[in-house]
């Protein structure tokens, strides 16, 4: 296993981590919950494999991953790194924060976290949530009672607001999204590491789409790799920038399987590197010929998210990846991270076309996006 430097703080995290928030699930009574004996079962391999970071949160697994992670480390807490996240949406006064991070200390059976993140934040909302609980104050305090070692801050708002998160002063470390389909925050990350900041990595594998990726587009790269998950841990192992990366490992297969990959004390070589990123240009601008993603076309006035349905017909029709686009729009209008409203509500008002720097036939291509994502 490599192990690198996590910013300025003196700690070397391994590679690879073990993200707990896709642990294995059993049914039973009609209900999915952990399968314990398995996930306890495939933590202590990562560390036996030399992983020596965990991490967790509040939400995962409807609370239970802290629980389940408590007993996993269990007489392993002086050798390996812990780390959950503060969940902002349910800090709404004063005290939350502290009532919260006890809670989560009792659930993972601990007397300290390693890394305490701010869940999800971004500049605006991190500063909206500390005016009304004043909970950066209680993070200072928490570290220096010693319930806390590092303050951090996980990601997933526009990469300008992690620069401005960074220049507050105040974060050791972010966890953010990257990998070769997702790289908006690479200048950010980079910008993390100038300043002394450790960069975890989550997504590497794109949440599966890159797993899914169709055969052809890795057998273009031509490169010594085995599968699309070892081709994206170790493009994204591949940028100095990068401190940890973060897997959801469900089962022990992919423990060894990513561990191994991890573990590959030669990154691929630049050019190499420089390969991909030819190659996902090639791919991006097939996918420009649909929508660039600029939203000059919004807003809608049916309030149909115009440049989302395109980024799935995108994944679908330019990436191959055919079930994730399906499964995605299909969950319109019932998860609240997707859109509400689906392709068939356009009027053909034509709004949209005339605001379109693409000259894209918006109507048409929403008729064809809904046809073939509602199969």
């Amino acid at each position: 296993m490599q192990y690198r430097d996590y910013g300025n703080t003196g700690i070397k995290l391994s590679a690879l981590g073990f993200g707990a928030m896709r642990l294995q699930e059993v049914e039973q009574n009609g209900k999915k919950q952990i399968d314990e004996e398995k996930a306890i079962e495939a933590i202590r391999r990562a560390f036996e494999l030399g992983v020596n970071y965990i991490d967790s949160a509040y939400i995962y697994h409807d609370g239970y991953s802290e629980v389940l992670v408590g007993k996993a480390i269990k007489g392993l807490r002086d050798r390996i790194y812990l780390s959950t996240k503060s969940p902002g949406h349910l800090v709404k006064k004063p005290g939350d924060y502290r009532r919260i991070l006890e809670e989560q200390l009792t659930r993972l059976q601990v007397d300290y976290l390693d890394f305490y993140y701010f869940h999800g934040i971004g500049y605006q909302t991190f500063r909206e949530t500390d005016e009304r609980s004043g909970w950066m104050k209680e993070a200072e305090q928490a570290k220096n009672e010693g319930l806390i070692k590092q303050i951090t801050f996980s990601f997933h708002a526009p990469p300008q607001e992690m620069i401005q998160l960074i220049d507050l002063g105040i974060f050791s470390g972010v966890l953010c999204q990257y990998n070769f389909l997702d790289r908006s925050n690479e200048e950010a990350m980079a910008y993390a590491r100038s300043k002394g900041l450790g960069v975890a990595i989550m997504g590497p594998v794109g949440g599966g789409r890159i797993a899914g990726l169709p055969e052809k587009i890795r057998q273009e790269l031509n490169l010594p790799v085995e599968s699309n998950v070892e081709l994206a841990l170790r493009f994204v192992l591949a940028n100095p920038n990068v401190t940890c990366v973060l897997s959801g490992m469900g089962s022990l297969q992919m423990v060894e399987e990513n561990a191994r990959y991890a573990g590959n004390a030669q990154p691929l070589k630049q050019e190499e590197v420089k390969a991909i990123n030819t190659l996902m240009k090639k791919y991006r601008r097939l996918a420009d010929l649909y929508c660039t993603g600029c939203k000059y076309c919004l807003p809608c006035p049916k309030g149909i998210d115009i440049p989302s349905i395109f980024s799935f017909y995108n994944y679908y029709n330019v990436y191959g990846l055919k079930d994730y686009a399906r499964k995605n729009y299909g969950g319109f209008g019932k998860f609240p991270w997707l859109p509400e409203i689906k392709a068939d509500a356009c009027s053909e008002c034509g709004a949209c076309e005339k605001k379109c720097p693409q000259k894209i036939k918006i109507r048409e291509q929403l008729k064809e996006a809904h046809r073939v994502l509602s199969i």
